[in-house]
């Protein structure tokens, strides 16, 4: 199992939390999923990989800038 940290620039609010969580929760082998608004991190654990997790965070709408 791998944990993931991403920067993803645009969360801004309890709104983009609950849609990335929402998105990110929605993708086989994802056993947990965190949205840090004030750091703007998404922190993802599971069997899962980045391009899955990256096009999960883009279909909520938000882009990621990079790995933590």
């Amino acid at each position: 199992m791998t944990t993931r940290t991403y920067s993803v620039p645009g969360i801004s609010c309890t709104h983009c939390r609950d849609a990335i969580e929402s998105e990110v929760a929605g993708v086989p082998g994802v056993d947990a999923v965190h949205v840090d608004v004030d750091h703007r991190t998404v922190t993802v654990t599971g069997d899962v990989a980045d391009e899955a997790l990256v096009a999960a965070i883009d279909e909520a709408g938000y882009e990621v800038a990079g790995l933590v």
